[in-house]
């Protein structure tokens, strides 16, 4: 009997601090995003539709996430320069257009085109963060919207002269959304891709619900493999350092870490993973926005890892995991099955409350969970 009720009191504990590190606050985000899950069959919603939404957007934003990682770890803070980076994947996206390349070698010759420009432009964040040493978000808030106030009159100045993407009658200037339809619209989500409707029409056979949901296979490994890449560099010599000098950077400087040169590497790896995150935001949405569009992924990029538990030094993979996928799927939940309760077109209403309010949250918490 002592046995078991020692064994009960250790579960118990071992629990308690699982729900601790984890936090309340995410808790519950998680439990209202269930309790929609639940109720969507309930109000006339395709809860397979939903899942598949929350997926494809899962694939799309987490690469983006994911870029806050290395900046925070050599504590540069929460990447709000993220627009350096989403510009250097228009660039290569919009060029890679130009050059006339189209399918999936448009993506990798984006991807290409992009890398150069993510690496000057980083190199030059990274020279301005190590000049204002604790003033890094405030100053980044600023670059991030001086390069697309910039971007923006570029845009219509720039030679571009395909006809996909400038201005029908004036031949000039790049439109305000770039249709991907014959280059690399769904290059990666297509790429294996789990259809189980095409399985069971292969086969013969009804697999009810599950023939609603796709899953974007390509977009995901995509994900996963620069997620190990970057849990593997955190691992490395050079990661440690990094790790190091966003702790207590004085004792990594008195160790012999070169702090500069790290946070500067930081912030190129940062930019370069926001120029691939676009891209990868991209093919799987099927358009290029331009001007203003960057403005609206920086807030819910940072919020999102933050919701998924990172701090202002510390972010690890699976902060990145599950903060994209309570985002995301609080996101898309929640304007869907509010629309079914009152039978009113409120989808956008709901959403920038939705968004605006969990943005709010995330940048205004305190030490809340470490997973």
């Amino acid at each position: 009997m002592g046995t078991s009720n020692k064994a009960a009191t250790l579960e118990k504990s071992r629990l308690q601090t699982m729900a601790a590190e984890y936090g309340v606050p995410r808790m519950i985000i998680t439990g209202f995003l269930l309790l929609l899950l639940v109720m969507a069959p309930f109000v006339g919603v395709n809860l397979p539709m939903q899942i598949t939404n929350i997926i494809n957007r899962f694939s799309w934003n987490a690469v983006l996430v994911l870029a806050m990682v290395p900046m925070i770890h050599s504590g540069c803070g929460l990447n709000f320069g993220l627009p350096l980076g989403v510009i250097s994947g228009l660039l290569g996206g919009t060029l890679s257009i130009q050059l006339g390349f189209t399918g999936s070698m448009s993506f990798v010759v984006a991807v290409l085109i992009a890398t150069p420009f993510a690496v000057i432009f980083g190199l030059g964040y990274g020279w301005l963060l190590n000049k204002i040493k604790g003033g890094e978000m405030m100053i980044a808030t600023y670059v991030g919207l001086s390069i697309i106030s910039f971007m923006c009159m570029m845009w219509l100045l720039l030679p571009y002269n395909s006809p996909t993407m400038v201005y029908g009658l004036s031949a000039n200037g790049l439109r305000p959304t770039i249709s991907l339809d014959g280059f690399y619209n769904q290059a990666l989500a297509k790429f294996l891709e789990i259809d189980f409707e095409k399985i069971a029409q292969a086969r013969g056979i009804s697999l009810g619900w599950l023939e609603y949901i796709k899953i974007p296979t390509g977009s995901l490994l995509m994900f996963a493999l620069l997620a190990v890449l970057m849990w593997a560099f955190l691992h490395t010599k050079t990661g440690t350092a990094m790790t190091a000098v966003g702790s207590n950077p004085n004792f990594a400087r008195a160790a012999g870490i070169n702090v500069d040169r790290v946070r500067t590497l930081s912030v190129v790896m940062s930019t370069w993973l926001g120029a691939m995150g676009i891209l990868i935001y991209q093919q799987g949405f099927g358009f290029i926005q331009l001007y203003t569009a960057p403005n609206n992924l920086t807030l819910p990029t940072v919020s999102a890892i933050l919701i998924g538990g990172a701090l202002v030094n510390k972010a690890t993979i699976g902060n990145v995991i599950i903060g994209t996928i309570l985002f995301q799927g609080m996101v898309t939940m929640t304007p869907t099955v509010m629309n079914a309760m009152v039978h009113m077109d409120m989808s956008e209403v709901i959403r920038s409350i939705v968004s605006n309010g969990m943005i709010l949250y995330a940048l205004t918490r305190k030490q809340e969970g470490t997973k």
